[in-house]
């Protein structure tokens, strides 16, 4: 038996109802029907309660409604034979590339210092930047971060790339490893960031590598909110070393209203939005994965608990 649980009662139905259309011959269950836990051999979450899986004697796979399990992986209740699985892509994609292009062009017009000339009812131009001086740095070359790095460069930027293991994409100055990411970072007008969370990249923009980065330069954050020093970010806003950061992701969610984020100049905010789980996308890529795990067949998705992806 197959359970399902999202943290809001009127989705976690959408997705029980979407689930067994798809998969008819298969039986689900969201956590508010009545069950026998002893029955559940396989879930499908996104967000659950503390100690959730621990009632769940049999369990075997967990299939995450996202792409990030940072959440999942550091979890105590889920034992160490069970198969855990994240979405790949899913729709993802081509909204990460969006919000990317949005926040390079956004940095490569100016259009915050617009924003602010607009506040003091001033005319005056700035100077003109064009994609081909542009330098972007996309830290992460995963399924999303390849898509976006490839968008840059057809766009006609300078793209770099930087990931735990050397990933080679056509047209991006690729490399691996902590001394190269430090060289990269010297280089770069535009970081944006869509690694994974694990214990190796939090806070791996701290102040000393924030510090390496040009005078002027921008940083997008679109992964996962520990990855930056927050601290160490706002200092370096303070002092005017960098000029622009879109943020999309915290260390603590939602933000705290006193937090000086919110009102700073030179930061732009948005909610988690970046790449949001398109339901359709998902259900047919999980319940694709189910069948393929019930005839023996290898899965896409498949999460190292050592790497943390």
């Amino acid at each position: 038996m197959i359970i399902v649980h999202t943290p809001d009662a009127d989705e976690r139905r959408f997705y029980l109802q979407q689930f067994r259309l798809a998969l008819p011959g298969k039986s689900f269950v969201c956590s508010d029907d009545d069950y026998s836990n002893d029955e559940i051999d396989t879930a499908i979450v996104w967000r659950p309660p503390p100690d959730f899986f621990a009632q769940f004697k049999k369990l075997k796979t967990i299939f995450a409604l996202g792409a990030g399990v940072d959440a999942l992986v550091a979890r105590k209740d889920i034992a160490d034979d069970v198969a855990l699985y994240r979405l790949c892509d899913a729709g993802m994609g081509a909204q990460m590339v969006e919000y990317v292009r949005y926040g390079v062009l956004h940095w490569q017009r100016q259009m915050y210092r617009y924003q602010h000339l607009q506040l003091h009812q001033r005319w005056l131009p700035q100077p003109v930047r064009l994609a081909a001086d542009v330098r972007v740095c996309v830290l992460g070359l995963g399924e999303l971060g390849e898509q976006v790095a490839k968008a840059l460069v057809a766009d006609g930027y300078r793209v770099s790339g930087w990931s735990r293991t050397m990933t080679v994409i056509d047209g991006v100055h690729a490399a691996s490893g902590l001394p190269a990411l430090d060289e990269l970072l010297t280089q770069a007008d535009v970081v944006v960031s869509l690694l994974p969370l694990t214990t190796q990249t939090k806070y791996l923009l701290d102040s000393r590598r924030l510090s390496l980065l040009p005078e002027g330069a921008a940083i997008i954050n679109a992964s996962r909110g520990a990855i930056i020093d927050e601290n160490a970010l706002l200092n370096a806003l303070n002092e005017e070393r960098l000029e622009f950061a879109l943020l999309d992701v915290f260390e603590h969610e939602p933000l705290a209203a006193s937090h000086p984020f919110w009102n700073h100049p030179r930061v732009m905010i948005t909610p988690h939005v970046a790449a949001v789980t398109i339901a359709e996308e998902a259900v047919k890529q999980i319940a694709e994965n189910i069948e393929k795990r019930a005839r023996g067949e290898p899965i896409d998705g498949v999460v190292d608990g050592k790497s943390g992806y």
